[in-house]
């Protein structure tokens, strides 16, 4: 996370902290510090979030925005992670939103992050009213202008906010909607192309969701979904045929960023025995019908997709491009100044290269390849001065990540 963003995060501290202690009736204590005993107390409701919403699940579409106890563990704790996700995904948009709805906006950690990021007008929806009263309390707390609505997806009648947006962001909510499995891929593809209806040309969708194997792997079969009925992948996606992360079932694909951990994070992460030092999510940024895909900069691209899988005498990764999913990797003896960037690559970037012979499940790079930086992760990809001829699909790929 950039100086800036962690500067706003923590400049949201002790205004979680205040909102949650006034919730709960409390007005003393220090600003900025929760006493050992609150972070007792939160930290039993993070560990309570943690197994039912990463582990057991049996949380995942429960209402537990309403149980106090749960909120203001997901205030003090989930909150500013889910900010800081968003912060990171949304330096990805191709233009600055000047209108954004959050669907699934709990307390507003995304919608927040929206209006921080340079969004003007921010509309918060979600079915807690419990939730959306400390987003408001956030609001007068900060001297935002933050609108709300109730919103609650389960309701087949249920309609959406009235107008049209430059960004609608939902996260961690299509997860938790329509059950598990194959069969929910249908009904979330079609909240998701209902929802693009409310997006502007030239918008955005952004959905973020939990890095587990089963959501993320969830969102990859939307994903495909959509891609089938038209819709064009503004990130992370630079390939335009069914995703190669789902060919092998011990496959998935999601974001990793590094990340100063706020102070009462930290003690509350501590407390509840999780380790939260960097931030992982899965996202997919979709634009709205009939847009195109981003056209690309010249050059072989990849997008990082994997830690490193450095080996002895050896560097490796994942690459996902135009052309499908590889492994990527070059001898330490081949390094030169021209590839070095190789041997420093993160989670996210994306990467142009030259002379690759393919070898073994992969490619490898040599002294005669040229490896340049396109996007660090977090950024968005450049557009090409002009429009590119889209690559043909591969008949194969290597989908081992892991």
């Amino acid at each position: 996370m950039s100086n800036a963003y962690s500067k706003d995060l923590e400049r949201w501290m002790p205004r979680l902290i205040a909102v949650w202690r006034a919730s709960r009736g409390r007005g003393d204590g220090p600003e900025t510090r929760l006493t050992p005993q609150e972070v007792k107390e939160v930290a039993a409701g993070v560990r309570q979030l943690s197994l039912g919403l990463t582990r057991e699940r049996q949380l995942a579409g429960a209402r537990y925005m309403d149980d106090p106890k749960l909120l203001g563990a997901y205030l003090l704790f989930y909150w500013p992670v889910s900010y800081a996700q968003a912060r990171q995904v949304l330096g990805e948009l191709p233009n600055r939103p000047r209108q954004a709805l959050d669907l699934g906006s709990g307390p507003g950690p995304v919608a927040f992050a929206a209006l921080d990021a340079g969004a003007g007008e921010v509309t918060a929806a979600d079915r807690s009213k419990a939730a959306l009263n400390l987003a408001r309390a956030l609001a007068t707390e900060a001297g935002e202008a933050l609108a709300t609505r109730e919103w609650d997806p389960t309701k087949k009648a249920a309609a959406l906010p009235e107008g049209q947006f430059d960004l609608v962001t939902m996260g961690h909510v299509v997860n938790e909607l329509y059950g598990t499995g194959d069969a929910a891929t249908a009904p979330r593809a079609a909240l998701l192309e209902a929802v693009l209806a409310k997006v502007k040309r030239g918008g955005s969708l952004l959905v973020m969701e939990p890095a587990l194997r089963e959501t993320s792997r969830g969102l990859l079969h939307v994903r495909d979904a959509m891609v089938a009925k038209g819709y064009a992948v503004r990130a992370p996606c630079m390939y335009r045929g069914p995703c190669p992360a789902l060919v092998k079932e011990s496959d998935w694909c999601h974001a990793e960023r590094a990340w100063p951990m706020p102070r009462v994070v930290e003690e509350l992460a501590r407390a509840a025995s999780l380790h939260k030092e960097a931030l992982k999510m899965s996202y997919l940024v979709l634009a709205p019908k009939d847009e195109d895909w981003p056209t690309l900069p010249p050059g072989k691209l990849f997008r990082i997709v994997s830690e490193s899988l450095e080996g002895k005498g050896r560097q490796r990764y994942i690459g996902c491009g135009p052309d499908g999913r590889v492994g990527l990797a070059m001898q330490e003896r081949h390094r030169t100044e021209k590839n070095d960037r190789f041997f420093q690559l993160n989670r996210g970037d994306v990467i142009a290269v030259t002379q690759t012979e393919p070898k073994g499940d992969g490619l490898a790079l040599d002294d005669r390849s040229e490896v340049r930086m396109v996007a660090a992760a977090g950024r968005g990809v450049p557009p090409s001065p002009k429009e590119e001829t889209p690559p043909t699909p591969p008949t194969t790929t290597d989908s081992s990540t892991r």
